[in-house]
């Protein structure tokens, strides 16, 4: 039998050992306690107190508490680029109009001028008579207001002569020289504009016989047509152009 001693590990587990064997567990203890007392008191000098407002990466104000200042939207993001969601509450952002102002403006102006364009479908086209002089055929082209309101033209309007296949026969007329000015038609009153070219018998330009004169309202697009029934027109060579005046009151000069 040996005469060793046992080993203090026993004595240790049994929790009755001498004092002197549990001071190093007591000493490590400790020193966890402290470092985790330091680690708390060190987070608690550098770090932001919980609750506190931080301010995040390209935003305006603090992402919590505080007063955050409001931004523009950025050009090109989808809010700008709805016209809905930039007009003012209860208007939408589709309206068109091409003139200066604001619309109201506009609309007021329009009254006061006589409920704004004649459109199209307002009016009828016709040609008047021949009043031939110096060589020259002048003919009154006819707009008359069909509607039941007042409405004004102003300007040129559009014109050209075409076969019975609708082909157009030589150019567009030329503009003469003029100053436009507004005129208001009430219901069934008319403005005319001058279709005036030289003679083809007197200038010796080439010649077709038209079935028809198309008129284009001043600033309209869609067309009238009238059964021309005033002969021959020049449509190529010598003095063949085709000239249309600025629309004036009336139905003949």
């Amino acid at each position: 039998m040996s005469t060793f001693p046992q080993p203090a590990a026993d004595t240790d587990r049994t929790g009755t050992g001498s004092a002197h064997r549990a001071t190093p567990g007591a000493r490590r203890a400790a020193l966890l306690a402290g470092v985790a007392l330091l680690s708390l008191l060190t987070a608690c000098g550098n770090g932001t107190p919980q609750g506190s407002p931080k301010t995040l990466p390209g935003t305006a104000g603090p992402a919590s508490g505080g007063t955050s200042t409001s931004t523009s939207t950025t050009a090109g993001s989808s809010e700008a680029a709805d016209p809905a969601a930039s007009a003012p509450s209860g208007k939408t952002g589709t309206g068109t109009g091409t003139g200066t102002g604001s619309g109201s403006a506009s609309a007021s102006a329009g009254s006061a001028a006589g409920g704004g364009r004649c459109h199209t479908s307002e009016l009828r086209a016709s040609v008047g008579r021949n009043d031939p002089g110096a060589g020259q055929e002048n003919f009154p082209i006819v707009l008359t207001n069909t509607s039941k309101r007042a409405c004004t033209v102003r300007g040129y309007p559009g014109a050209a002569f075409v076969d019975a296949s609708g082909k157009q026969l030589g150019p567009d007329p030329r503009r003469s020289s003029g100053t436009p000015t507004t005129i208001v038609l009430a219901p069934g009153h008319s403005a005319w504009s001058g279709l005036t070219f030289s003679n083809p018998e007197i200038s010796g330009a080439n010649t077709a016989t038209p079935t028809a004169l198309i008129v284009t309202p001043p600033d309209e697009r869609d067309p009238l047509t009238v059964t021309w029934t005033q002969g021959k027109v020049p449509v190529s060579g010598n003095a063949s152009s085709v000239f249309l005046t600025v629309v004036r009151p009336g139905s003949a000069p």
